[in-house]
């Protein structure tokens, strides 16, 4: 078949590359006038990697990644630290795959790559959606100066903001998370020795969070902050802010957090926004995918991995149900809406968990984390996430 995909990004580059692999001609259309190396961290647990081992890229993806040994969780301000659960070697052990933290600029290197070499033609720079319609058995997708491209799918994997989204189902409707989260990279080198282990870390307090983890091959450690705010509600990550404007949000927390802000060159912040799951996001030929459909707080770092596993899931419906795009797309929304719509709830869920208020003082805190992260607590929120497998998943 013929598909087009609206957006160059991680889902939308995944679920071409799954497409081209099994056969189909595809189309994306990417708005920006080059696809430049941007963005930060991004996780990726074994649901994740396992997508990405079966394209065929797990061996470069390791190699461009870091896979850390564990993750543990530490005191805002003492530094108190617990383990949540090992990685590494026990990772493959336990689900097959690794867990691994990359540049998010690698991780779509990496798709663009596999994409161009199976078919060097199929994206399309400068093409900004302005609409689209079905079109007798397939749909027509027309750009802002005045294109147009058919095909028998439609594939709208063009983010939070997604302009087919709006015009098949009208602008979304987000509220104010109550967080601001700040966002940097650090250059390992700058970081004392203790700071630089293969390790992802989660400070946990009172009404703020941070995470940081190292990135392989750019010598990098990424930094992500949040904190109760209501002064900042611009959702978008290019907005710079200022190190010492970090620093006041996490004043008083223990010294290793500050030298984290202070070794930022250029901190982002932006306004963390939430949405309702989506009741339907399909409609004849026509589907989304990714952040058009299940936008989510990173709070389980799956926001990459339901994008990557959508895309691979698109590909397994069209080619399970062949001439039939239309159930094909109604049955790939049925397989992922449960499992996105799950994931959208967890993260807001992990929000508030990360940011108690008992965690202000020690002995509240020793509780709240013996009570809230018990290895049974820890095995409810992350194996059904990690041993999902994209091969087995009921079409």
């Amino acid at each position: 078949m013929n598909i087009v995909i609206a957006g160059a990004g991680i889902g939308g580059l995944t679920a071409a590359l799954s497409l081209l692999r099994t056969g189909h001609k595809v189309q994306v259309l990417e708005q920006a006038s080059e696809l430049l190396e941007v963005g930060a961290g991004v996780q990726l647990s074994p649901n994740c990697t396992r997508v990405l081992f079966e394209l065929g890229l797990g061996d470069e993806m390791v190699a461009r990644s870091s896979e850390p040994v564990s993750k543990e969780v530490r005191l805002w301000n003492t530094g108190q630290a617990w383990k949540l659960f090992d990685l590494g070697p026990m990772c493959r052990e336990k689900y097959g795959y690794p867990y691994l933290t990359i540049h998010r600029a690698h991780l779509h290197a990496t798709l663009l790559d596999a994409v161009n070499r199976l078919s060097p033609a199929a994206i399309t720079l400068n093409a900004k959606v302005a609409s689209c319609v079905t079109n007798g058995e397939g749909a027509t997708v027309t750009t802002a100066d005045g294109r147009s491209f058919t095909g028998d799918v439609v594939v709208g994997a063009d983010g939070v903001h997604s302009a087919i989204r709006a015009q098949l189902f009208g602008n979304d409707k987000p509220g104010f998370s109550g967080l601001v989260a700040w966002r940097g990279l650090i250059p390992m080198a700058k970081l004392p020795l203790h700071l630089r282990d293969a390790k992802g870390v989660n400070w946990i307090g009172p009404g703020s969070h941070v995470i940081h983890y190292p990135l392989s091959n750019d010598g990098l450690v990424n930094f992500v902050g949040a904190v109760e705010r209501s002064d900042w509600k611009v959702e978008s990550w290019h907005e710079k802010g200022s190190v010492d404007e970090c620093l006041r949000d996490f004043a008083n927390w223990h010294a290793d957090v500050q030298t984290l802000i202070r070794s930022i060159a250029t901190p982002y912040k932006w306004a963390m926004m939430t949405r309702e799951p989506m009741a339907s996001w399909t409609t004849g030929c026509i589907t989304l995918l990714g952040d058009a459909c299940h936008p989510t707080l990173p709070f389980l770092a799956q926001g990459a991995a339901m994008a990557i596993e959508d895309g691979f899931m698109l590909a397994r419906a069209l080619n399970e149900y062949p001439g039939q795009p239309a159930q094909a797309l109604q049955k790939y929304e049925a397989a992922r809406k449960e499992r996105t719509s799950r994931v959208v709830r967890g993260s807001n869920d992990n929000a508030r968990r990360f940011h108690d208020h008992s965690l202000a003082s020690e002995t509240g805190a020793a509780e709240y984390v013996d009570r809230e992260w018990t290895p049974a607590r820890v095995v409810e929120r992350y194996d059904w996430l990690f041993r999902y497998n994209v091969n087995e998943a009921i079409i």
